[in-house]
């Protein structure tokens, strides 16, 4: 007699241990990582936040230093019989070279920290000195530097309702901002070894 068409059965008529009795494939479907109970809390997210704005500022330190100074030297004059303000002076040559500096490197630090070594490691500096991490919800995993680009320019959601997308994880379960919920990510409490 021929068992063409069905699958294979054992002597004793039990499954196969591999076959799942709802015909999936074992491990499809189901996520790798189970749902993380240690979110971050506000104040953390809000402290990582400060450490990583205040290293940006640092950044742009040549920045502001050439603006004072393309300020300074532009030297305005108001004329006493026609009343119109003219500048006598001619931007700095460093001025305008600390003001290309700092934006260079102030938009490198960022793209740096918020989305490569974030991205990579679920850390940003801000969020390794408070011992949170990004991660993707569904893996545990970090988000990759493409989702973390993704999910910096939706922080834009955050903002809409008055800024209230920040204040979301003050009372939402999972803590999360709309950012978060949208790019399906949340940040854990998780210090780095």
């Amino acid at each position: 007699m021929s068992n063409y068409g069905n699958p294979p059965q054992d002597p004793y008529g039990q499954q196969p241990a591999s076959a799942d009795p709802y015909g999936q494939q074992p491990g499809l479907g189901q996520p790798a990582y189970g749902t993380p109970s240690n979110y971050a809390s506000w104040g953390k997210r809000v402290g990582a936040l400060l450490v990583d704005g205040l290293l940006g500022a640092l950044a742009a330190l040549p920045l502001i230093i050439g603006y004072v100074m393309l300020i300074v030297s532009l030297d305005p004059v108001t004329d006493p019989e026609t009343g119109v303000v003219t500048t006598n002076g001619d931007p700095s040559g460093l001025a305008v070279v600390l003001i290309l500096l700092g934006l260079l490197v102030s938009v490198s630090f960022a793209i740096w920290n918020l989305l490569i070594k974030q991205g990579r490691t679920g850390y940003s500096i801000g969020k390794g000195l408070l011992g949170i991490k990004l991660i993707r919800e569904e893996t545990g995993q970090p988000v990759g530097v493409g989702l973390a680009f993704v999910r910096a320019i939706a922080h834009f959601l955050d903002s809409l309702p008055c800024g209230i997308g920040y204040l979301w994880p003050l009372w939402d379960a999972k803590r999360q901002t709309f950012a978060d919920k949208v790019m399906g990510t949340v940040v854990i409490d998780q210090p780095k070894s």
